[in-house]
């Protein structure tokens, strides 16, 4: 009966709202049907029944689309009094069962709940079958409560009151469709350090210290696309800080339909200011008694579908269930000696993620995380759990989860009143552990593998990148940017040039480019890592004890000077210092048993790696190695190289009186810069100078080795008086010599007499190479030279020379094949398209007649040229007129 004075509720079937999803025969349907209507019941404002409405949809399509393998309906209609959900499958041949006949499902059993389920938790519920379909239903009336009431919760003596700060501050941001910041209020301001203007515009992400795992869990884009989201994460403040945050975000949309998600944030430890409160237990003299235990309720909920929002939960629950202040979860490593944090409510920051306790911290049983512990006091046995050192905790109790006889993690809730726990709380937890142990493995290991094939994804696309490049540099590049901020927040790379170097500072990069210029200063003050060869990570404390220093000598300094205002260096030491406040390790990057380096990764301030991480990182380590050292032999190789190539080429051009010169090379081939044709001109005594321009068979190195032979052999027998003929026939006999390295190799070969009247007389042999182009004043081209036996094929070679004079504005060009041996499909441009080009290049100088040549062969093909190329021109210039 209604109490004097309440106006109470009416009920209602009147159908206010549905929403209807049909969901595939696989595996994953269920997960993505219970957040279907986890969503939809939620957005309706119906968050007293969600949970029961989860459990059930959850078995009734696991019946459906994993039993009968078929497809399933869900659809959820919203009344005034509650809400009613259907699901139908589509078996054929559905038989109707008989009343007298029907058997009652094992609680057990995997299949077979549903309906047991319904009856337990279901205000109303049925079948209905038809010759194509089996509809279950189950309706979930709501509480009956004062018109206007949303939720309420009994009156509370003051002392059981949740804490908060004297002023409680609620940050609200916007954010818009692309995840950027639109609105930041004041009490963001005033909790974060950042004015409105520093943050307008830019992500969320870069503010939100959102955990971030190759291949797993949900990320802070996917999070605030969702219509609603509560949760725990961190924020980083303007001083480098990372504050923990409990956050709660609702989608919407405004006029226009332009969907953003407003972000409410509190402290983590005024999280009841936002949090969801917990669906009261309803009293209802029609229906059996329920559970009021809030774990029971959880263990009865479907868990989230990710591993760190199942381990979330359950420390919170956790911790309501026994009226704690905090809670914790560890999860133990594969050989059961560590413990790694995994969640957490109710603690420091320092506390959250990834931080490594030992399972056995002492002699006695409560020293071991493999049994049930009840601490009393921990003030007076200091020590005894490591993870709540400096936090005023006071008593605690703890229980490990098992699965099969193995620890697998640790369970505890902690107070900071002394005797708050004891026998019988530890049995109330131990028994929810074990409930949840075998849920949490389960999801653990589900983890585990898409954390392995998000690695595997990462190792392969790392490889592609590294295997992509030989250039040193962007190899450190490279390794720096596929560490940041996948698996740390920022990444040093260390390299050691040879056993007796001092490992070198050679690449710094932080997730915040900001912090880079710090971050490099920072690391060069102090001595490098000890390039110790063992395999693994080992943490690295001194980066974090040097900021911790400089950060504190700056704030002295600042506060001696107390008529002065803060500076901008203190910002950036204490910005810097929160930068590499949290774990450091060092992975040395070993190739051919060799230490060439080592690979720094850090995190914030209390950040700690996982261990999957450190594994992920040595990995990479290695690969990251082995590309690094093959730059290295590369580039030395490259260097041994092109220095040998220079020394082919000719050291630099004389200058010739009245006549001009230039010259142009390109050698076919990546890396070289000398082919199989060369140039050469040299003087050979006064006022004679020597000139040359040929082409060895083939190209490359092997080619280039003829190349040096020739060129060295012309300017020494040409100093030696010999002519044209004799030089070239004894160039001949030096290439035969050479056996089956020998090659043939075409040369055009001159000499040079400029004469007092501006003409020059010339002295030609033409063996085997393109005949020289004369190019006179009037426009006309004739060849300059007869062609003549080609040089390593003969052995009695009888050759002649032919005298020219070039007259003043004449130009004399020289060219190998590659120019005129330029193709395009079938087409080529041949000594008739050479000779049309040097038409168009009367009046010009040396250097425009090569460079219009060249111009001319590049744009005869879109290909890159295939074969090596030289271009020798000789001009005589017109004299001036004296008037």
């Amino acid at each position: 009966m209604a109490e004097p004075g309440v106006q109470r509720r009416t009920r209602s079937s009147v159908i206010t709202a549905r929403a209807a999803a049909t969901f595939d025969p696989v595996g994953r349907s269920v997960a993505t049907a219970r957040a279907f209507v986890r969503d939809t019941l939620q957005g309706w404002g119906y968050a007293e029944v969600v949970d029961d409405a989860v459990v059930l949809t959850s078995e009734l399509v696991t019946n459906a689309v994993i039993h009968a393998g078929t497809a399933a309906d869900v659809l959820c209609l919203r009344s005034d009094d509650g809400v009613r959900v259907e699901v139908a499958d589509h078996y054929p041949e559905r038989e109707i069962p008989l009343q007298g006949g029907r058997t009652v499902a094992h609680p057990d059993r995997e299949n077979g709940r549903g309906l047991l389920l319904c009856a337990a938790l279901a205000t109303r519920w049925g079948v209905e079958y038809t010759p194509t379909h089996k509809h279950v239903w189950f309706q979930l009336d709501l509480p009956e409560r004062a018109i206007g009431t949303r939720s309420a919760g009994p009156v509370l003596p003051d002392a059981l009151l949740p804490v908060a700060d004297t002023r409680v501050r609620v940050a609200v941001a916007q954010i818009d469709r692309g995840g950027a910041i639109t609105s930041w209020n004041e009490d963001a301001e005033e909790l974060f350090g950042y004015s409105s203007e520093q943050v307008t515009g830019k992500p969320l992400g870069d503010l939100a210290a959102w955990p971030h795992t190759p291949g797993i869990g949900t990320g802070l884009v996917e999070a605030l696309r969702l219509s609603r989201w509560e949760g725990s994460y961190g924020i980083r403040c303007a001083d480098g800080r990372v504050i923990p945050v409990y956050a709660s975000h609702l989608r919407v949309r405004d006029a226009e339909g332009e969907p953003s998600t407003v972000c409410l944030l509190v402290r983590e430890y005024e999280r009841a200011v936002l949090q969801t409160p917990q669906r009261p237990a309803v009293s209802d003299p029609g229906a059996e008694s329920r559970t009021t235990d809030p774990f029971e309720v959880f263990i009865g909920s479907p868990a989230p579908d990710d591993l760190d929002g199942l381990l979330q939960r359950t420390v919170e629950r956790a911790r309501d269930m026994l009226d704690g202040d905090s809670a914790f979860l560890l999860l133990a490593t594969d050989d059961e000696t560590e413990l790694e944090v995994r969640a957490t409510t109710g603690l420091p920051s320092a506390r959250q993620r990834f931080a490594r306790v030992p399972v056995e911290t002492g002699a006695s049983r409560y020293g071991s995380a493999r049994m049930p512990a009840v601490h009393e006091d921990l003030a007076a046995v200091p020590g005894a759990v490591p993870l709540l050192e400096g936090t005023g905790m006071r008593s605690v109790v703890t229980v490990p989860l098992k699965v099969e006889g193995r620890l697998t993690g640790s369970l505890g809730v902690a107070a900071e009143g002394s005797n708050r726990y004891s026998n019988e709380e530890a049995l109330r937890l131990q028994f929810a552990a074990d409930r949840i142990a075998l849920a949490v493995e389960s999801a653990r290991l589900g983890e585990l593998e898409r954390l392995r094939r998000g690695s595997l994804s990462f190792l392969v696309e790392a490889s592609d990148l590294l295997a992509g490049t030989l250039d040193r540099d962007q190899t450190l590049a490279l390794m720096a940017q596929m560490t940041v901020p996948t698996l740390a927040t920022w990444c040093a790379v260390y390299t050691i040039a040879d056993q007796v170097s001092e490992p070198y500072l050679s690449y710094v990069l932080h997730e915040d480019e900001d912090r880079i210029d710090g971050l490099k200063a920072l690391l060069s003050s102090i001595a490098p890592p000890d390039p110790v060869p063992t395999p693994g990570a080992r943490v690295w404390a001194a980066p974090a004890e040097a900021a911790h220093r400089s950060a504190l000598s700056t704030s002295l300094r600042e506060l001696g000077q107390s008529s002065v205002p803060l500076s901008s260096g203190i910002d950036t030491t204490l910005a810097t210092a929160a930068a590499v406040g949290g774990e450091t390790v060092v992975l040395p990057l070993v190739a051919r048993n060799r230490v060439i380096g080592m690979l720094t990764l850090g995190k914030p301030s209390d950040d700690h790696f996982r261990q999957e991480i450190l594994e992920l990182a040595e990995d990479l380590s290695r690969r990251a190695a082995l590309a690094l050292d093959n730059a290295r032999l590369y580039s030395e190789r490259m260097a041994i190289s092109q220095s040998l190539q220079r020394s082919l080429l000719p050291p630099g051009l004389p200058q010739i009186p009245g006549v001009e010169v230039e010259v142009i090379y390109r050698a076919a081939g990546e890396g070289n810069e000398v082919g199989g044709d060369f140039y050469d001109l040299f003087p050979i005594r006064d006022n004679a100078y020597g000139f040359a321009i040929g082409d060895v068979c083939g190209t490359g190195p092997e080619a280039a080795a003829v190349t040096g032979l020739a060129r060295h052999a012309l300017r020494l027998l040409a100093r030696e008086g010999f002519g044209g003929p004799a030089v070239l026939e004894r160039l001949n006999a030096a290439i035969l010599d050479e056996g089956a390295r020998s090659r043939f190799l075409t040369l055009l070969y001159g000499e040079m007499w400029p004469q007092e009247d501006g003409s020059a007389i010339l002295k030609v042999v033409c063996a085997g190479h393109p005949l020289p182009l004369r190019l006179r004043q009037d426009g006309t081209v004739v060849p300059a030279a007869d062609p003549q036996p080609l040089l390593g094929v003969l052995d009695d070679l009888e050759l002649y020379e032919q005298t020219i004079t070039l007259d003043p504005g004449d130009v004399l060009l020289c060219v190998t094949d590659g120019v005129t041996e330029r193709r395009e499909g079938t087409r080529m441009l041949g000594d008739d398209g050479l000779i049309e080009v040097l038409k168009t290049c009367t009046g010009l100088t040396a250097g425009a007649v090569a460079a219009r040549i060249l111009r001319a062969v590049e744009r005869f093909a879109q290909e890159p040229a295939s074969d090596d190329m030289a271009i020798l021109a000789m001009r005589l210039p017109e004299p001036f007129d004296g008037d």
